[in-house]
């Protein structure tokens, strides 16, 4: 596998598990190379609870991308979500020793540093702090503080938190069946990364993934991401209501909310019937599509109601924080008939159904573009631009390196300030989780 040219995602969800091969084509877009899936069996609600089964399917994926895509896979970037994933606001100040100096990144490590020391519940860690903006001496709303003076620097945060054990869980599994955890990124984000463009975050938009056992939500507002949630209910919820509703099984009640399910009851005359073989010989059932689409539309409203208060806990409603680009949809989920139009009636809000074609190559086969794989194209894009990035450190480096040997001449006690400069190499949170996780694992052995 080239190291540098291939990016490998996996996305772990409720009802499927998802590998995706890509790379990067000549014009900067993500060319996918391969797809594999398999049913997911030990995921619930986007949390590992059977370790052996995922094991299986996460290998099965992986062959099946492997095999279309004639390379073998080694590393992957591996998307967490799930019910316990939370987020927060919070605001904190650093002093700065010496205000006739510039701000630098060190500056800001140590101000995001100083919010890792926030005291979690038992179990919990921060997976990402995400600066919203800043305040040098009380001068408000600065996005880029890097270069100005200042001795009071001060910014607003939005922390992520979810629980250790079930993001060791993941990488526990990703280990087993023999690849290597290359990173984690939170799945809201990635999926924002394949369906929104830079307009829509500038704008203002709200980013609903409805996936099988979770929907999850990331709101975005002058190009910075301001909230996250993830909500416990998903697809399979509908599914479960239909197959109460009808008794019915549950691979006819999934075949049904597909083929006829509507999320407007209106939408369906009193006559539309459609009949169900019964089990071992017994009479077939008749379901009209008026209480189908009843059912599934009580569900529905549930769902879209929840991530609607999320939106206005983000504060929609205040004139400043106004999404203008309304809502995308995304996920398995959001391929229900009549879908957009309720969640335009629920909120009031432009909605459009997103799908992951935003970067992606022009050739790309139309399955991948479905917005079931918004999660997985992420992912892929998440691993291609952090090779990118590493590209551009490498060559930083040597660039360094290279004005070193020129400096020879320089003094020696200048040479010590300088050197560090040089060599700083900024690790996001997320890459020290993923060693953290990946040392875990090491010492678990």
């Amino acid at each position: 596998m080239e190291d540098n040219k291939i990016s490998v995602g996996l996305d772990l969800g409720t009802t499927k598990i998802v590998v995706m091969i890509g790379r990067k084509n000549e014009y900067g877009k993500a060319e996918i190379l391969g797809i594999g899936k398999a049913k997911s069996l030990g995921v619930h609600r986007g949390v590992v609870n059977n370790i052996t089964q995922t094991i299986q399917s996460i290998q099965q994926a992986a062959q099946e991308a492997e095999a279309e895509a004639g390379i073998k896979i080694e590393r992957i970037t591996v998307g967490i979500a799930g019910q316990h994933i939370r987020s927060l606001q919070h605001s904190d100040y650093i002093t700065r020793p010496n205000p006739e100096t510039v701000i630098d990144e060190a500056d800001i490590d140590r101000l995001i540093n100083q919010v890792h020391k926030l005291v979690m519940l038992p179990g919990e860690e921060i997976i990402h702090v995400l600066p919203q903006e800043f305040k040098i001496d009380g001068q408000a709303e600065i996005k880029e503080p890097i270069g100005m003076y200042g001795g009071r620097l001060e910014a607003n945060f939005h922390v992520v938190v979810g629980q250790v054990s079930s993001i060791r869980n993941v990488g526990r599994c990703v280990k087993s069946s023999g690849l290597e955890l290359e990173n984690i990124t939170l799945e809201p984000l990635a999926s924002a990364n394949a369906v929104l463009s830079q307009e829509e975050k500038e704008a203002g938009v709200a980013l609903i993934d409805i996936g099988g056992g979770t929907t999850d939500l990331a709101v975005f507002k002058d190009g910075i991401i301001r909230h996250t949630a993830v909500i416990p209910f998903g697809g399979n919820v509908v599914t479960e209501d239909i197959k109460e509703g009808c008794s019915i099984i549950e691979k006819q009640a999934e075949l049904l909310k597909i083929k006829f399910g509507s999320a407007w009851p209106g939408e369906n005359k009193d006559n539309e019937i459609v009949s169900i073989p019964g089990l071992r010989g017994r009479e077939p059932k008749e379901i009209t599509l008026k209480n189908l689409s009843k059912i599934i539309h009580a569900r529905v409203v549930e769902i879209i109601e929840q991530v609607y208060v999320e939106i206005k806990n983000y504060g929609h409603e205040e004139q400043k924080k106004k999404l203008i680009a309304g809502i995308v949809l995304t996920g398995g989920g959001s391929q229900l008939k009549h879908l957009k139009q309720l969640v335009e009636y629920i909120t009031g809000m432009d909605t459009r159904i997103g799908f992951p074609n935003e970067h992606m190559a022009g050739d790309s086969d139309d399955e991948i573009a479905s917005p079931l794989y918004a999660t997985a194209v992420g992912l892929v894009m998440d691993g291609l631009k952090r090779q990118e990035r590493k590209r551009i450190e490498k060559q930083e480096e040597i660039d360094a390196a290279s004005e070193e040997e020129l400096k020879d001449e320089v003094p020696l006690e200048l040479e010590e300030d300088v050197a560090p400069v040089q060599k700083r190499e900024r690790k996001s949170f997320l890459d020290k989780l993923t060693e953290r996780v990946k040392d875990f694992l090491d010492n678990a052995e």
